[in-house]
């Protein structure tokens, strides 16, 4: 039999919500947070505000590769030359190539 404790530990509580916005475009929204997928069933890539995570695979298959790389703290971000916007263009970029290509 388990504990009180182990037993409050099993229940939690889970909140998720995926709007789409437009063709392989989709804002997710969660009980931690929100993000933004750009791609369709095979190649994706998800922007929080922590990081992105690219992740490839083979649909109907369960056979995929994920990659997460963070984003880079506010002191690394002043002292380098280029900024977020250069970052977001280019995973917009990117995702926009994954839709017309896939």
């Amino acid at each position: 039999m388990l504990n009180k404790a182990k037993r409050k530990n099993l229940l939690g509580f889970r909140f998720s919500k995926s709007i789409k916005i437009g063709q392989g475009i989709r804002i997710n929204i969660g009980k931690r947070g929100s993000s933004i997928s750009f791609g369709r069933p095979g190649a994706t890539i998800n922007v929080t505000k922590k990081g992105t995570r690219t992740t490839v695979g083979i649909p109907g298959a369960g056979v995929s590769q994920s990659k997460y790389s963070k984003h880079r703290s506010s002191e690394e971000h002043q002292q380098s030359s280029g900024g977020r916007g250069a970052l977001l263009i280019s995973l917009i970029a990117i995702g926009l190539i994954l839709i017309f290509v896939f």
